[in-house]
Order: C-alpha cells, then structure tokens, then sequence
C-alpha cells in the first residue's frame, strides 16, 4: 500500500512538471503593443543617447529591427543588448550606422545645435531652454567629444558636411525654422528635413 501511494506520488509530481513546462510558454506570451512599449522604454533610458543620435525600430513577431545613426561606437552595441532585454524580443536585426569621426562633422553638429536650440521659437524644445544649451556648449570645450544627451526632440545627424533633422516638432513653422537654422551653418553641403510633426505621429 505504501508502495503504491509512493509510485502514485511520483507520478503526480511528474504529471504535474510537465504541465508546468507545457504551459510556461504560454504564461510568457507577450502582446506586440507591450514589446513596442518595452522596447521604446529600453531604448530611451540608453545613458549616452543624445542630440547627435537617431534611433529607430520596428517589432516585427519577436524580432526587433534597429536602424539609424550613432554619434559614438559603444550606441550600436547598448542598443542593440537593451532591445534584447525587453519582454517577447528574440532576435535584434541591428542596422544602426556610426557615423565618421570628423572634425568638420563635429563643428556642423555643434553650431547647428546651437542656432536651432538657442532660437527664440525652437529653444523651448531644449531641456533646460536657452542657458542650459549655452551650459552644454561650455562643457563640449571642457570634454570634447561629448554630446548633450537627453530628450531632444530635434535630432542632428551629420555626415560628410551634410545634415539631417530627424525627431519630431509641433508643428510645419516649426520644421521650417529648424532647417533655416541649420543651412545658415558655414561649410554645410547640405539639409535633408526629416522632422515630422507631432499631430500625424498620433494619427
């Protein structure tokens, strides 16, 4: 009797494991508007993203497909390992360019941050506003090769002289003003607006 009641038991406790087992997959299942929102969330808390940065992605089932440009190396990588780390996310297609070093580039990116960031319009959309743009400009002579990091919603990708704006504004003024900024920089070959405007992202 004993015996039978020790097999029984044993046979339980198996039953019982693969069960478990079976049904874990299912209990990890996650929805594809919470990976976007993880991944999203993962991506904005990368420590050294900044101004001079675009990073944009795509969830496609479990995988996560990167794109865009990196101001320093180590941003393809962070990228890259912080997508993994969000819920349903099994592989990162990881597309995102780094950019030249250049002294040029740099002089482009410093200058057009501060025409556009400093403008009596367009400085509202610094963190900070006006002084802390200023702040930023006296510390990059400080610590060169730095970049101001945070939420800046107009993002300067330059490239062999020529400029892209990318992000996000409130509106069509707005998206023209941050390109006249940005072709009144001396040795710019170019300006590719790419802003958008905040009211056809939410639709």
């Amino acid at each position: 009797m004993i015996a039978n009641l020790r097999a029984l038991r044993i046979v339980s406790l198996v039953l019982l494991a693969v069960s478990t087992i079976a049904s874990a997959p299912a209990a990890q299942t996650v929805g594809h508007d919470e990976t976007v929102r993880s991944v999203r969330r993962m991506l904005e808390r990368l420590p050294y993203y900044g101004v001079f940065d675009f990073v944009a992605f795509s969830v496609e089932g479990s995988t996560v497909k990167l794109a865009g440009y990196g101001f320093q190396e180590r941003l393809k990588t962070d990228a890259e390992m912080a997508a993994r780390r969000a819920p349903g996310v099994a592989e990162v297609s990881n597309r995102i360019e780094i950019l030249p070093t250049s002294p040029n580039d740099d002089r482009i990116r410093w200058a057009t941050f501060y025409r556009i960031y400093t403008d009596d319009f367009l400085s509202r959309y610094a963190p900070g506003g006006a002084y802390a743009v200023v702040r930023e400009l006296r510390d990059e002579q400080r610590f060169p090769g730095m970049q101001p990091v945070g939420t800046y919603p107009i993002h300067i990708v330059v490239k062999n002289g020529r400029t892209m704006l990318l992000g996000v504004v409130d509106n069509a003024v707005d998206r023209q003003i941050a390109e006249v900024r940005a072709r009144e920089v001396t040795g710019v070959f170019d300006v590719e607006n790419g802003l958008t405007l905040a009211k056809s992202t939410r639709d």
